[in-house]
């Protein structure tokens, strides 16, 4: 069900419980959360930093972090839980936000190939880059491995609709935590239930476990 050869990085930004300070940098009632970089522009809020298995759409690893965290300082735990957890992984897809030599050295530590793009400026010859017209450019075998991160996009979707992510009603990033840990288990005993019932194809299906 889970291969985890294949696994995609990414983050999502979600709002928290909570106003921003009169100085719009903080929030008045979690001191925890903090101002950063979401997909529309600045939010309030955390980041849910997340390792998934390209394949399954399932979530392997996680952290979470006040919004204003660089993405890069949390690849490598990612990567540091996957192995704790015997899950071999050959290759990491992840967008150009991770780009960065130590990022690329950290995934060759591991004996896995890293595929991101690289910043418009570098001359490496047919390296992965996408253009200003979004369009994914380089050598087709990378553009491939790259195109299945889309899947991220899916699993963060479902978190978000289904188990409520995308409306924290907890403050302080413990209790974040552990809204997310009840989100991502939540997708997980899906998965396990639909194998158990020998209908793998509803491993992702949600809305089959909870609205019958």
């Amino acid at each position: 069900m889970v291969k985890g050869e294949v696994v995609a990085v990414d983050s999502t930004a979600v709002k928290a419980y909570s106003q921003r300070d009169l100085e719009n940098k903080k929030s008045k009632s979690d001191p925890d959360a903090h101002v950063g970089r979401g997909r529309r522009g600045f939010i309030l809020g955390y980041k849910m930093h997340t390792a998934y298995c390209t394949s399954s759409e399932l979530p392997l690893a996680f952290t979470v972090e006040p919004c204003n965290v660089n993405e890069k300082l949390c690849f490598k735990p990612l990567l540091q839980k996957l192995k704790r957890r015997g899950i071999g992984f050959k290759t990491v897809v992840a967008d150009a936000q991770y780009d960065s030599a130590k990022v690329r050295k950290t995934v060759k530590q591991y004996g896995a190939e890293p595929v991101m793009p690289y910043r418009k400026s570098s001359r490496i010859k047919n390296a992965l880059r996408v253009g200003g017209d979004f369009i994914v450019r380089g050598i087709k075998r990378l553009v491939n491995l790259f195109r299945k991160r889309v899947s991220i996009e899916r699993v963060f979707s479902r978190a978000k609709e289904w188990l409520l992510l995308n409306h924290l009603r907890v403050r302080g990033l413990e209790q974040v935590f552990i809204h997310a840990c009840l989100s991502f288990s939540a997708m997980l005993t899906v998965a396990l239930t639909a194998v158990k019932q020998r209908q793998p194809h509803l491993i992702r299906s949600l809305k089959h476990y909870t609205t019958q």
